[in-house]
Protein backbone atom coordinates (compact mmCIF):
# COMPACT_ATOMS: atom_id res chain seq x y z
CA UNK A 1 0.00 0.00 0.00
CA UNK A 2 1.09 3.27 -0.90
CA UNK A 3 1.07 6.49 0.82
CA UNK A 4 -0.24 8.49 -1.95
CA UNK A 5 -3.39 6.41 -1.90
CA UNK A 6 -4.19 6.92 1.58
CA UNK A 7 -6.13 10.48 2.63
CA UNK A 8 -4.10 13.07 3.89
CA UNK A 9 -2.33 12.57 7.20
CA UNK A 10 -1.93 9.42 7.42
CA UNK A 11 1.03 7.22 7.06
CA UNK A 12 1.48 3.14 6.37
CA UNK A 13 3.39 1.34 8.55
CA UNK A 14 4.43 -1.72 10.25
CA UNK A 15 6.07 -3.58 12.94
CA UNK A 16 7.73 -6.84 13.81
CA UNK A 17 5.96 -8.63 17.01
CA UNK A 18 6.97 -12.16 18.12
CA UNK A 19 3.26 -12.93 16.59
CA UNK A 20 3.33 -11.54 13.13
CA UNK A 21 4.19 -8.59 11.08
CA UNK A 22 1.60 -6.12 11.51
CA UNK A 23 0.56 -3.50 9.26
CA UNK A 24 -0.82 -0.31 10.60
CA UNK A 25 -2.34 2.73 9.52
CA UNK A 26 -1.64 5.39 11.98
CA UNK A 27 -1.99 9.71 12.53
CA UNK A 28 -1.72 12.33 14.69
CA UNK A 29 1.67 13.49 17.33
CA UNK A 30 3.70 9.86 18.45
CA UNK A 31 3.94 11.14 21.94
CA UNK A 32 -0.27 11.77 22.09
CA UNK A 33 -2.75 9.38 24.08
CA UNK A 34 -2.97 6.20 21.93
CA UNK A 35 -6.27 5.47 20.26
CA UNK A 36 -6.34 1.95 18.35
CA UNK A 37 -8.83 1.34 16.15
CA UNK A 38 -9.77 -2.31 14.92
CA UNK A 39 -11.76 -3.47 11.84
CA UNK A 40 -14.22 -6.06 11.64
CA UNK A 41 -14.54 -9.08 9.61
CA UNK A 42 -14.02 -8.97 5.72
CA UNK A 43 -12.54 -5.61 5.68
CA UNK A 44 -8.90 -3.83 7.23
CA UNK A 45 -7.98 -0.43 8.65
CA UNK A 46 -9.05 1.59 5.39
CA UNK A 47 -11.90 1.74 6.63
CA UNK A 48 -11.12 4.01 9.30
CA UNK A 49 -9.24 6.69 7.58
CA UNK A 50 -11.86 9.32 7.35
CA UNK A 51 -11.95 9.01 11.10
CA UNK A 52 -8.51 9.17 11.58
CA UNK A 53 -7.61 11.96 9.57
CA UNK A 54 -10.33 14.70 11.62
CA UNK A 55 -8.98 13.10 14.86
CA UNK A 56 -8.02 15.97 17.32
CA UNK A 57 -3.91 16.45 17.36
CA UNK A 58 -3.95 15.18 21.14
CA UNK A 59 -4.51 11.39 19.86
CA UNK A 60 -2.06 9.25 18.07
CA UNK A 61 -4.65 6.81 15.74
CA UNK A 62 -3.52 3.49 15.33
CA UNK A 63 -5.11 1.26 13.24
CA UNK A 64 -3.60 -2.48 13.19
CA UNK A 65 -4.51 -5.12 10.49
CA UNK A 66 -5.63 -8.18 11.86
CA UNK A 67 -4.02 -11.33 11.07
CA UNK A 68 -5.56 -12.43 7.77
CA UNK A 69 -6.93 -8.80 6.57
CA UNK A 70 -5.37 -6.09 4.61
CA UNK A 71 -1.41 -6.07 4.55
CA UNK A 72 -0.54 -8.03 8.23
CA UNK A 73 1.34 -10.98 7.93
CA UNK A 74 -0.93 -14.11 6.98
CA UNK A 75 -0.92 -16.91 9.37
CA UNK A 76 -3.39 -19.26 10.63
CA UNK A 77 -6.17 -18.33 12.98
CA UNK A 78 -7.19 -21.10 15.72
CA UNK A 79 -10.79 -20.54 15.90
CA UNK A 80 -11.03 -23.09 18.95
CA UNK A 81 -9.49 -19.41 21.01
CA UNK A 82 -12.35 -17.59 19.90
CA UNK A 83 -11.00 -14.18 19.25
CA UNK A 84 -7.93 -15.02 21.65
CA UNK A 85 -5.48 -15.18 18.54
CA UNK A 86 -6.44 -11.20 17.57
CA UNK A 87 -6.52 -10.64 21.30
CA UNK A 88 -3.16 -11.57 22.04
CA UNK A 89 -1.78 -10.19 18.49
CA UNK A 90 -3.29 -6.63 19.74
CA UNK A 91 -1.14 -7.18 23.13
CA UNK A 92 1.85 -7.63 21.14
CA UNK A 93 1.23 -5.25 18.78
CA UNK A 94 0.93 -2.28 21.57
CA UNK A 95 3.85 -3.47 23.53
CA UNK A 96 5.86 -3.71 20.80
CA UNK A 97 5.05 0.24 19.88
CA UNK A 98 5.29 0.56 23.72
CA UNK A 99 2.04 2.50 24.00
CA UNK A 100 0.70 1.31 27.49
CA UNK A 101 -3.08 2.04 28.34
CA UNK A 102 -5.42 2.48 25.08
CA UNK A 103 -8.40 4.00 24.08
CA UNK A 104 -10.05 1.30 22.01
CA UNK A 105 -12.87 1.70 19.18
CA UNK A 106 -13.90 -1.61 17.60
CA UNK A 107 -16.09 -2.12 14.72
CA UNK A 108 -18.31 -5.40 14.15
CA UNK A 109 -16.19 -8.79 14.86
CA UNK A 110 -13.57 -5.71 16.13
CA UNK A 111 -15.65 -4.78 18.69
CA UNK A 112 -15.65 -8.23 20.16
CA UNK A 113 -11.27 -8.06 20.02
CA UNK A 114 -11.94 -4.98 22.66
CA UNK A 115 -14.04 -6.56 24.64
CA UNK A 116 -11.73 -10.20 24.50
CA UNK A 117 -8.62 -7.93 24.69
CA UNK A 118 -10.36 -5.86 27.55
CA UNK A 119 -11.15 -9.35 29.55
CA UNK A 120 -7.79 -10.43 28.78
CA UNK A 121 -5.80 -7.09 30.08
CA UNK A 122 -8.08 -4.67 32.36
CA UNK A 123 -5.84 -2.61 33.39
CA UNK A 124 -4.31 -1.82 29.75
CA UNK A 125 -7.29 0.00 28.44
CA UNK A 126 -8.86 3.50 28.79
CA UNK A 127 -11.79 3.51 27.34
CA UNK A 128 -14.01 1.54 24.55
CA UNK A 129 -16.39 2.25 21.71
CA UNK A 130 -17.96 0.02 20.22
CA UNK A 131 -19.31 0.67 16.33
CA UNK A 132 -21.72 -1.55 15.28
CA UNK A 133 -20.19 -5.15 17.81
CA UNK A 134 -20.57 -8.57 16.98
CA UNK A 135 -22.84 -10.11 19.80
CA UNK A 136 -21.01 -10.82 22.91
CA UNK A 137 -22.43 -14.63 22.05
CA UNK A 138 -20.48 -14.75 18.66
CA UNK A 139 -22.61 -14.24 15.00
CA UNK A 140 -25.12 -17.40 14.72
CA UNK A 141 -26.51 -19.97 15.98
CA UNK A 142 -28.28 -18.71 19.75
CA UNK A 143 -31.51 -18.03 20.33
CA UNK A 144 -32.08 -15.68 23.37
CA UNK A 145 -30.27 -13.01 25.65
CA UNK A 146 -28.03 -15.47 27.63
CA UNK A 147 -26.83 -16.83 24.24
CA UNK A 148 -28.03 -20.47 24.60
CA UNK A 149 -27.01 -22.18 21.81
CA UNK A 150 -30.26 -23.51 19.11
CA UNK A 151 -28.28 -27.16 18.83
CA UNK A 152 -25.54 -28.53 21.38
CA UNK A 153 -23.08 -28.45 18.03
CA UNK A 154 -24.28 -24.96 17.51
CA UNK A 155 -25.16 -25.49 14.03
CA UNK A 156 -25.77 -22.06 12.19
CA UNK A 157 -22.67 -20.74 12.69
CA UNK A 158 -18.92 -21.10 11.79
CA UNK A 159 -16.85 -21.66 8.56
CA UNK A 160 -20.20 -23.37 6.68
CA UNK A 161 -22.05 -19.89 7.18
CA UNK A 162 -20.78 -18.01 4.02
CA UNK A 163 -22.34 -17.19 1.35
CA UNK A 164 -20.17 -19.67 -1.28
CA UNK A 165 -20.16 -16.92 -4.55
CA UNK A 166 -19.05 -14.59 -2.27
CA UNK A 167 -15.89 -16.22 -1.11
CA UNK A 168 -15.36 -17.42 -4.84
CA UNK A 169 -15.18 -13.64 -6.04
CA UNK A 170 -13.70 -12.07 -2.89
CA UNK A 171 -11.12 -14.95 -3.87
CA UNK A 172 -10.83 -13.58 -7.15
CA UNK A 173 -10.41 -10.16 -5.99
CA UNK A 174 -14.25 -9.23 -8.04
CA UNK A 175 -14.39 -5.48 -8.36
CA UNK A 176 -17.18 -5.93 -10.75
CA UNK A 177 -21.26 -4.79 -10.11
CA UNK A 178 -23.07 -6.88 -12.28
CA UNK A 179 -23.78 -9.50 -9.14
CA UNK A 180 -25.63 -9.60 -6.19
CA UNK A 181 -22.90 -11.45 -4.25
CA UNK A 182 -20.22 -9.38 -5.62
CA UNK A 183 -18.10 -7.84 -3.16
CA UNK A 184 -18.84 -4.75 -4.42
CA UNK A 185 -22.47 -5.10 -4.17
CA UNK A 186 -21.89 -7.03 -0.88
CA UNK A 187 -20.53 -3.90 0.60
CA UNK A 188 -22.90 -1.56 -0.56
CA UNK A 189 -26.19 -3.71 0.22
CA UNK A 190 -25.27 -4.82 3.89
CA UNK A 191 -22.08 -2.96 5.15
CA UNK A 192 -23.93 0.20 4.03
CA UNK A 193 -27.84 1.16 4.00
CA UNK A 194 -28.71 1.77 0.93
CA UNK A 195 -29.31 4.49 -1.06
CA UNK A 196 -25.84 5.18 0.80
CA UNK A 197 -22.15 5.39 -1.38
CA UNK A 198 -19.09 6.67 -0.87
CA UNK A 199 -17.74 8.85 -2.75
CA UNK A 200 -15.53 7.38 -5.71
CA UNK A 201 -12.09 7.31 -4.68
CA UNK A 202 -13.11 6.69 -0.90
CA UNK A 203 -15.34 3.05 -2.34
CA UNK A 204 -12.78 2.21 -4.42
CA UNK A 205 -10.29 2.27 -1.00
CA UNK A 206 -12.98 0.02 0.94
CA UNK A 207 -13.30 -2.46 -1.80
CA UNK A 208 -9.83 -3.03 -1.58
CA UNK A 209 -9.97 -3.41 1.90
CA UNK A 210 -13.15 -6.00 1.84
CA UNK A 211 -10.87 -7.83 -0.70
CA UNK A 212 -7.60 -7.67 1.16
CA UNK A 213 -9.32 -10.64 3.17
CA UNK A 214 -7.38 -13.86 2.73
CA UNK A 215 -9.36 -16.60 1.12
CA UNK A 216 -7.15 -19.32 2.39
CA UNK A 217 -6.91 -22.41 4.86
CA UNK A 218 -6.65 -21.39 8.84
CA UNK A 219 -8.02 -17.80 7.71
CA UNK A 220 -11.50 -16.91 5.93
CA UNK A 221 -14.08 -18.18 5.83
CA UNK A 222 -12.47 -21.32 7.84
CA UNK A 223 -13.43 -25.22 8.04
CA UNK A 224 -16.85 -26.42 8.99
CA UNK A 225 -18.20 -29.44 10.21
CA UNK A 226 -21.56 -31.74 8.78
CA UNK A 227 -24.27 -31.44 11.22
CA UNK A 228 -27.87 -33.22 11.59
CA UNK A 229 -29.59 -30.08 12.77
CA UNK A 230 -30.55 -27.27 10.81
CA UNK A 231 -29.44 -26.16 8.78
CA UNK A 232 -26.58 -28.67 8.62
CA UNK A 233 -23.51 -27.13 8.95
CA UNK A 234 -21.84 -26.74 12.42
CA UNK A 235 -18.50 -24.98 13.30
CA UNK A 236 -14.71 -26.21 12.24
CA UNK A 237 -11.41 -25.65 14.21
CA UNK A 238 -9.90 -22.90 11.92
CA UNK A 239 -10.48 -19.15 10.41
CA UNK A 240 -12.24 -16.39 10.97
CA UNK A 241 -16.28 -17.27 11.12
CA UNK A 242 -15.28 -20.79 13.30
CA UNK A 243 -13.51 -18.27 15.54
CA UNK A 244 -16.42 -15.82 15.91
CA UNK A 245 -18.94 -18.86 16.35
CA UNK A 246 -20.94 -19.00 19.57
CA UNK A 247 -18.66 -22.27 19.92
CA UNK A 248 -15.85 -20.82 20.99
CA UNK A 249 -16.72 -17.21 21.32
CA UNK A 250 -18.24 -16.07 24.51
CA UNK A 251 -17.45 -12.37 26.01
CA UNK A 252 -20.59 -12.64 28.59
CA UNK A 253 -17.44 -12.34 31.67
CA UNK A 254 -16.81 -8.51 30.03
CA UNK A 255 -19.35 -7.84 32.25
CA UNK A 256 -17.35 -8.86 35.28
CA UNK A 257 -13.62 -7.00 34.41
CA UNK A 258 -12.22 -5.19 36.84
CA UNK A 259 -11.36 -1.87 36.62
CA UNK A 260 -14.10 -1.11 34.23
CA UNK A 261 -13.49 1.35 31.59
CA UNK A 262 -16.37 3.82 30.55
CA UNK A 263 -18.03 2.44 27.26
CA UNK A 264 -19.41 3.92 24.51
CA UNK A 265 -21.87 1.95 21.95
CA UNK A 266 -22.51 3.44 18.73
CA UNK A 267 -24.57 1.68 16.11
CA UNK A 268 -26.81 2.07 13.20
CA UNK A 269 -30.70 1.97 13.44
CA UNK A 270 -30.68 -0.03 9.92
CA UNK A 271 -28.13 -2.34 10.39
CA UNK A 272 -28.78 -5.76 8.11
CA UNK A 273 -25.92 -7.69 9.80
CA UNK A 274 -25.89 -6.98 13.11
CA UNK A 275 -29.53 -6.98 14.78
CA UNK A 276 -32.04 -8.72 16.05
CA UNK A 277 -33.47 -9.63 12.37
CA UNK A 278 -29.98 -9.87 11.00
CA UNK A 279 -30.48 -10.78 7.42
CA UNK A 280 -26.79 -13.03 7.79
CA UNK A 281 -28.09 -14.73 10.01
CA UNK A 282 -30.14 -18.67 9.30
CA UNK A 283 -32.90 -17.83 11.24
CA UNK A 284 -34.11 -14.83 9.77
CA UNK A 285 -33.05 -16.17 6.48
CA UNK A 286 -35.04 -19.72 7.76
CA UNK A 287 -38.09 -17.26 9.17
CA UNK A 288 -38.73 -15.35 5.33
CA UNK A 289 -38.17 -18.61 3.70
CA UNK A 290 -34.98 -18.35 1.99
CA UNK A 291 -33.68 -21.38 3.70
CA UNK A 292 -35.82 -24.64 3.50
CA UNK A 293 -37.08 -26.69 6.27
CA UNK A 294 -36.64 -24.01 8.95
CA UNK A 295 -37.59 -25.76 12.42
CA UNK A 296 -39.65 -22.80 13.78
CA UNK A 297 -38.97 -20.17 16.55
CA UNK A 298 -38.86 -22.06 19.03
CA UNK A 299 -35.94 -24.20 17.94
CA UNK A 300 -34.12 -21.81 15.56
CA UNK A 301 -35.58 -18.39 15.80
CA UNK A 302 -32.87 -15.27 14.53
CA UNK A 303 -30.38 -14.27 16.56
CA UNK A 304 -31.19 -11.29 19.17
CA UNK A 305 -27.78 -9.75 18.53
CA UNK A 306 -28.11 -6.37 19.80
CA UNK A 307 -30.47 -7.68 23.12
CA UNK A 308 -27.82 -9.92 23.78
CA UNK A 309 -25.44 -6.98 23.98
CA UNK A 310 -27.18 -4.82 25.81
CA UNK A 311 -27.55 -7.66 28.28
CA UNK A 312 -24.20 -7.49 28.82
CA UNK A 313 -23.83 -4.12 29.16
CA UNK A 314 -26.64 -3.96 31.64
CA UNK A 315 -24.96 -6.03 33.92
CA UNK A 316 -21.62 -4.28 33.17
CA UNK A 317 -23.18 -1.44 34.63
CA UNK A 318 -25.29 -3.49 37.47
CA UNK A 319 -21.20 -4.37 38.22
CA UNK A 320 -20.13 -0.53 38.47
CA UNK A 321 -19.38 0.68 34.82
CA UNK A 322 -20.95 2.54 32.97
CA UNK A 323 -21.61 2.74 29.22
CA UNK A 324 -23.95 4.86 26.60
CA UNK A 325 -25.71 3.71 23.89
CA UNK A 326 -26.37 6.03 20.71
CA UNK A 327 -28.32 4.97 17.86
CA UNK A 328 -27.89 6.80 14.44
CA UNK A 329 -31.10 6.85 12.42
CA UNK A 330 -30.56 6.41 8.52
CA UNK A 331 -27.65 4.51 8.94
CA UNK A 332 -26.15 1.06 8.61
CA UNK A 333 -23.40 -1.68 9.64
CA UNK A 334 -20.89 1.09 9.19
CA UNK A 335 -21.48 4.67 11.20
CA UNK A 336 -17.98 5.91 10.79
CA UNK A 337 -18.41 5.87 7.02
CA UNK A 338 -22.13 7.00 6.45
CA UNK A 339 -22.37 9.15 9.12
CA UNK A 340 -18.98 10.37 9.59
CA UNK A 341 -19.54 13.57 11.46
CA UNK A 342 -21.78 12.64 13.86
CA UNK A 343 -19.88 9.81 14.73
CA UNK A 344 -16.96 11.63 15.11
CA UNK A 345 -18.48 14.38 17.47
CA UNK A 346 -19.75 11.63 19.52
CA UNK A 347 -16.09 9.78 20.16
CA UNK A 348 -14.20 12.99 20.47
CA UNK A 349 -16.60 14.08 23.03
CA UNK A 350 -16.73 10.34 24.56
CA UNK A 351 -12.75 10.60 24.48
CA UNK A 352 -12.41 13.87 25.99
CA UNK A 353 -14.91 13.20 28.71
Amino acid sequence: MGDSELMDGITSESVATPRLETHFLSSGPEDAEAVILLHGNASSSRFFEETMAAMDDKYRALAPDMRGFGDSETKPLDATKGVGDFSEDLRAFIEALGLGKVHLVGWSAGGSVTMRYAMDYPDSVASITLIAPMSPYGFGGTKDISGTPCHPDFAGSGGGTANPDFVKRLSEGDRSDEDANSPRNVMNAFYFKPPFRAEPEREEACLTSVLSTKVVDGNYPGDMTASENWPTVAPGAKGMNNAISPKYCDLSAFAGIHPKPDVLWVRGADDQIVSDASFLDFGTLGRLGFVPEWPGEEVFPPQPMVSQTRAVLEAYKANGGNYREEVLEDCGHSPHVEKPEEFRRMLSGFLGG
